[in-house]
């Protein structure tokens, strides 16, 4: 039997069969279009997923479950609550997908399923219990417990980056004030760097971009960071302090094993990861006690759709 994950972008839906050693065997994709009605997208889930299971030479006879990666918020009934890029406010997932596919069909959050693929065939196999960290646009959280994703009583206890981390600090995009994903996402980067060149026109940062600040992004300023350049570096090292704060207060919390670093952001590898970790013994409050690990996310793209697949694994 195999599973299909479904990771639902707001550009892009990606499909892909997988099968029981989590590795996918097949994969189609086709774009979003999310401005169409909802029953259209949802349709176009289940023709990828009939691709891929063609291209995998498979049929609806051998799929166990399907499972969907959304950015946004879902109940037990496979019902979307809110998909904020995709304009989805009480949407029925499941029962629209399965007039396509009759077979069952988990919903979760996209950062909750790729720390469930990280728990599974990622970084953090074996371990009991992690937390996974995306770093893009925003910042989004996953919380797994004994291999199972854990989403609280009333499904928000993934929503990592809206914990406050600066009382009083800068606006976010949900209306409160110095949430984490202000200080710690690709835009919290390049909102810091805009802010440190206008003293410092000269700087490498502008020069990669050709002195059109629009144009810094996070891995234009921590290759700036690599080369030493002093701008660059000062930004680098304001955002990798609050990201350790970030992780020190999950490990404060949680203790989990691991605390998993993934997004965009973490494609800054090793360098990244060490400044990270050089920083979070400051923050520690048990300085003389092991504390969780934080590795680097190893699935990357593949997270979205073996995460999903996972779902129906994990409600088993």
């Amino acid at each position: 039997m195999v599973y299909i994950g479904v990771d639902l972008g707001g550009t892009n839906i990606a499909v892909g069969v997988v099968n029981e050693n989590w590795e996918i065997v097949a994969e189609a994709s086709t774009k979003t279009l999310h401005t169409r009605p909802y029953q259209e997208v949802i349709r176009d889930m289940a023709v990828c997923a009939d691709k891929a299971l063609q291209k995998a030479g498979l049929t609806h006879n051998d799929v166990k479950s399907i499972g969907i990666g959304i950015p946004g918020c879902a109940d037990e009934d496979g019902n979307v609550i809110f998909c904020t890029n995709l304009g989805w406010k009480d949407i029925p997932l499941r029962t629209e997908l399965q007039k396509y596919i009759n077979k069952p069909v988990y919903v979760g959050n996209d950062a909750t399923v790729a720390g469930l693929a990280e728990s599974y065939a990622g970084v953090s196999k074996g371990c009991s219990s992690s937390v996974f960290l995306t770093l893009g646009t925003g910042v989004g959280g996953g919380i797994i417990i004994d291999g199972k994703p854990w989403n609280g009583v009333h499904g928000v206890a993934s929503e990592l980056g809206h914990m406050i981390l600066v009382a009083g600090g800068e606006q976010c995009s949900c209306g409160n004030r110095g949430c984490l994903e202000r200080y710690t996402s690709a835009t919290a980067i390049i909102r810091m760097a805009k802010e440190a060149v206008k003293e410092n026109p000269d700087c490498a940062i502008m020069k990669k971009v050709n002195g059109d600040a629009d144009r810094i992004n996070a891995k234009t300023v921590i290759d700036a960071a690599k080369e030493n350049d002093p701008v660059g570096v000062k930004v680098f090292e304001q955002y990798t302090d609050y990201l350790a704060m970030a992780c020190n207060n999950v490990i404060q919390f949680l203790d989990p094993d691991m605390v998993v670093l993934g997004g965009g952001v973490s494609y800054a590898g090793e360098f990244l990861v060490d400044a990270v970790r050089r920083k979070v013994p400051n923050y520690i409050l048990n300085k003389n006690l092991p504390y969780s690990e934080i590795k680097l996310a190893a699935l990357r793209n593949e997270a979205g759709i073996i995460g999903a697949a996972l779902l129906g694994r994990a409600a088993e």
